[in-house]
């Protein structure tokens, strides 16, 4: 009888898609900050084309799923994808803008609450977090605002940034909760390609309503869109919506703050922008802040598994 292929445990798949989701993420300002282009058409592109990688292999491995999500069992689930489109179409048409109203540094310290709002979701949702993983919240969010060098100032415009800053955060924190109701019984696949297929459409409408360009960029500009829908997109988002369906929408919200550090790393060595001496206390309030959720949420999951590991005889199999 030959012998079965070796395969990692689940747990290291996980940690290795967090991981390469974390380092892809990062590459987004940086990116972004280089492409001479509007952000909410490099928005529209990074999810259109996207779409357009991911869509053969969905539609033709998955159809069952598909039919499935429209008209069978799974309706349910098939809405939580469409509404995580809608979510993450919010989160970039208030964030995005956000940055023109606001200084840079303050819409990334506010957008950063995402933690916050994800811990809020997540009590109304019946769920009880750890006194360690709010401490932990608290400390991450403190870090990355001070990691942005945010510098908060009083003016109507400035104020109207702030709110959308803000108001980004609370989309991007219903855009993973509900990817975590999602990817409970639907693929990685066919709930990337549904969720940024609904998200491009409306920011597609939004773009031409806003009579925002979307061609006639410049060759760099193109080959930056192209490398962020390589990276952020299909590396970066699609792996944190890989991570959900093992690992809760609090800490993938957490680790996603590790964006900031990676962002400076790559901003030095790409852009040569230095990171100021004045914001590392708060990297590394950051990087301690996530490591006390991160074992904290373990801790608690040891607790569960010890007092349970029967699996529900109903539930239906997952298909990464």
């Amino acid at each position: 009888m030959p012998l079965e292929p070796h395969r990692p445990p689940r747990e290291l798949l996980t940690t290795g898609a967090l991981a390469l989701a974390v380092v892809a993420v990062s590459s987004s300002a940086p990116l972004i900050a280089f492409a001479a282009a509007p952000a909410l058409a490099v928005a529209f592109w990074r999810n259109m084309i996207a779409v357009g990688v991911l869509s053969p292999f969905a539609v033709l491995r998955r159809r069952a799923e598909f039919r499935s999500l429209v008209t069978g069992a799974g309706r349910r689930e098939g809405m939580f994808c469409v509404l995580s489109g809608v979510a993450l179409a919010a989160h970039f048409a208030t964030w995005m803008p956000s940055a023109k109203l606001t200084s840079v540094a303050a819409a990334t310290a506010l957008v950063a609450t995402q933690p916050v709002w994800q811990g809020l979701i997540a009590r109304a949702q019946g769920r009880r977090l750890p006194a360690g993983v709010w401490a932990g919240i608290g400390v991450a969010v403190v870090g990355a605002v001070l990691a942005t060098g945010a510098d908060f100032t009083v003016s109507a415009q400035a104020f109207t940034g702030d709110l959308l800053a803000v108001v980004g955060g609370l989309f991007a924190a219903i855009y993973t909760a509900l990817g975590e109701r999602a990817r409970v019984t639907v693929s990685t696949a066919t709930y990337t390609t549904i969720c940024y297929g609904v998200c491009a459409l409306i920011l597609l409408v939004i773009c031409l309503v806003a009579g925002v360009p979307l061609g006639g960029f410049d060759t760099g500009t193109w080959l930056a869109v192209l490398a962020l829908v390589a990276g952020a997109q299909l590396l970066g988002h699609s792996m944190f919506s890989y991570a959900l369906r093992r690992v809760s929408a609090t800490t993938v919200s957490v680790l996603i703050l590790l964006e900031a550090p990676g962002a400076a790393l790559l901003g030095w060595a790409w852009l040569g922008q230095l990171p100021d001496p004045v914001t590392l206390p708060g990297l590394a309030l950051l990087l301690v802040g996530v490591a006390v959720v991160v074992l904290s949420s373990a801790r608690t999951a040891r607790r569960a598994t010890r007092v349970s590991t029967a699996v529900p005889a109903d539930a239906a199999p997952i298909r990464d």
